[in-house]
C-alpha cells in the first residue's frame, strides 16, 4: 500500500496548499507584473478611452480571475480529495469567477461613462442612471448564475421561479423602478441637465443640478447645502428650470418705484422748456411741443383753465426719461422686451414699472446693472416735481409733532412759484 493510500487526507491538504499557493504566486505575477506593463502600456497610448477604463479599475478587479483559474484548473490535479468536496470547491470557484467578471463589467461601465461624459453632449443626455439601471441588471444576472452553479442547477428554472416575487420585489425596489422611468424620460425629454438651475419648493431645492443618478437628483442650493431628490417626483411635482434665461442671452428686471400721487401735476411753460435743455428729452420735448401746439390750435379753449388745453405732465415726461435711460444704457438688452409703464394706482402712490433684460445673465453682474439703473432713476425723480412714496418714519412723526430734527434739510424741488415741500412729507 502506498503512501497516498495510507494518508489520503494529508495528501489532499498537501495539494490544496500547493494549488493556493500557485494561485497566490499567479494573484502576485498579475498585479504587479502584468497589470503593471498593462498600464505603462495605457499611458503610453494617444487614446483616451483606455485610460478610462484604468481609472476606473476595470483591470485591476479583472486580476483576481488569475487565481481563480488556476485553483479551477489545479483542483483536477490533487488526489485523496472526496468528490463532494471536490465538487464544492469547484463551483465555489466558477461562483467567485462570475463575481469577478460582473465587478470588471461594473468598473468598465463606469468607465465608458466617465468617457461620455467628456463630451459636450453628456452635459444634455446625461447616462449615469441608464449605466446603473445596466450595472443593477448584470448583478441580478450574475446573482441567479452564481445560485444556479452552487445548487447545480439551470439558470432557466430559477428564472421560472422569479415569478412569485415580482410581486415582492416590485414593494421592495418600487422607488427604484419609478426612478428608472423618470429617469428615461427627463434623459429623453431633456427636461433636467447637468448644471441647470432649478427650483422645487416643495423639497426646499434651489440650486444648480449637480449629480442625476437612477434614484436621486442632487441639488446644490445657493447657500452651498446640498437636496437629494427622489428621480420620480420630479414627474410628481412642479419644477422650475431656469436653462431657459440663460440660453436666452437675457436676465430680466421687473421693478417699480412708488411716485407719490399728489405730486403729479401739469408742466408749465418754462419747465417745458427746462425739460428741453435735457439731452435724453430733447427731441421727445420739440416733437411733444409741435404736437400739443397743433392740437391746440385745432380745439381753442380758455387757456387759464388746465384741463381746457392740452398739456405735458410731470409724470409723463419722467416716464419718457426714464425709457430713453435705458434703452441708451449699454447694459441692456436692447432685443428683447423693454417696457416703462404705469400700475393700478394703489395707496402706496402710482407704481411706474421696469420692465427689462440685461445683456448678461451672470448674477453678480445682473444685480449690478439693476442697482445702477434704479440709482439714477431715484435720484432724478425730484428734478421732475415727483415725489418717491415711503411709509411716514419715526423722524416724520416727531415733526408732525413739533419737534426739531436737525438733519432734516433735504427737499424735493422748487413747484408753482418756489414753494419748496420736504421730502419727509412725501
Amino acid at each position: 500500500m502506498t503512501w497516498s493510500h495510507q494518508f489520503p487526507l494529508t495528501q489532499a491538504l498537501l495539494g490544496l496548499g500547493i494549488v493556493f499557493g500557485a494561485a497566490g504566486l499567479a494573484y502576485l505575477i498579475a498585479r504587479y507584473l502584468v497589470l503593471g506593463l498593462v498600464l505603462a502600456v495605457i499611458r503610453r497610448t494617444r487614446s483616451t478611452w483606455d485610460d478610462a477604463l484604468a481609472e476606473s479599475g476595470t483591470f485591476a478587479r479583472l486580476v483576481a480571475l488569475a487565481p481563480l483559474l488556476v485553483v479551477e484548473q489545479g483542483l483536477a490535479f490533487v488526489t485523496g480529495l472526496s468528490e463532494g468536496l471536490a465538487t464544492l470547491l469547484h463551483r465555489l470557484t466558477i461562483a467567485l469567477m462570475i463575481m469577478v467578471v460582473v465587478r470588471g463589467f461594473t468598473a468598465a461601465t463606469g468607465g465608458l461613462n466617465a468617457i461620455y461624459n467628456r463630451y459636450p453632449r453628456a452635459k444634455d443626455r446625461p447616462i449615469k442612471g441608464i449605466v446603473q439601471v445596466v450595472n443593477i441588471l448584470a448583478w441580478l444576472a450574475a446573482t441567479i448564475l452564481m445560485i444556479a452553479v452552487l445548487i447545480d442547477e439551470s439558470p432557466v428554472l430559477l428564472l421560472s421561479g422569479l415569478g412569485a416575487l415580482t410581486a415582492v420585489g416590485m414593494l421592495v425596489f418600487r422607488d427604484s423602478l419609478l426612478s428608472l422611468v423618470a429617469g428615461v424620460q427627463i434623459t429623453t425629454n431633456g427636461l433636467i441637465r447637468m448644471d441647470d438651475w432649478i427650483e422645487m419648493p416643495q423639497f426646499n431645492a434651489d440650486g444648480f443640478v449637480i449629480d442625476i443618478a437612477l434614484n436621486t437628483v442632487q441639488v446644490q442650493n445657493w447657500d452651498k447645502t446640498i437636496t437629494s431628490i427622489p428621480t420620480h417626483k420630479f414627474l410628481e411635482n412642479s419644477f422650475k428650470n431656469w436653462r431657459g434665461m440663460f440660453e436666452s442671452g437675457g436676465r430680466r428686471i421687473k421693478r417699480s418705484i412708488n411716485l407719490d400721487l399728489s405730486s403729479i401735476r401739469f408742466l408749465s411753460d418754462e419747465e417745458v422748456d427746462r425739460f428741453g435743455d435735457f439731452k435724453l428729452l430733447r427731441e421727445y420735448i420739440a416733437e411733444k411741443k409741435e404736437e400739443i401746439a397743433a392740437y391746440n390750435r385745432e380745439h381753442p379753449g380758455d387757456p387759464s383753465l388746465a384741463p381746457n388745453v392740452r398739456r405735458l405732465t410731470n409724470v409723463g415726461t419722467y416716464r419718457r426719461y426714464v425709457t430713453n435711460y435705458v434703452r441708451q444704457h449699454p447694459g441692456i438688452n436692447q432685443e428683447m422686451i423693454l417696457l416703462i409703464r404705469q400700475l393700478q394706482p394703489t395707496a402706496e402712490g402710482l407704481p411706474l414699472e421696469v420692465y427689462l433684460f440685461t445683456k448678461d445673465v451672470r448674477w453678480v453682474y445682473h444685480e449690478g446693472v439693476q442697482a445702477d439703473i434704479f440709482d439714477h432713476l431715484l435720484a432724478v425723480v425730484p428734478s421732475f416735481g415727483l415725489r418717491v412714496f415711503q411709509s411716514p418714519s419715526g423722524a416724520d412723526l416727531r415733526q408732525l409733532g413739533g419737534g426739531s430734527i436737525a438733519a432734516e434739510n433735504r427737499f424735493v424741488g422748487t413747484i408753482d412759484g418756489g414753494d419748496r415741500t420736504p421730502a419727509s412729507r412725501s
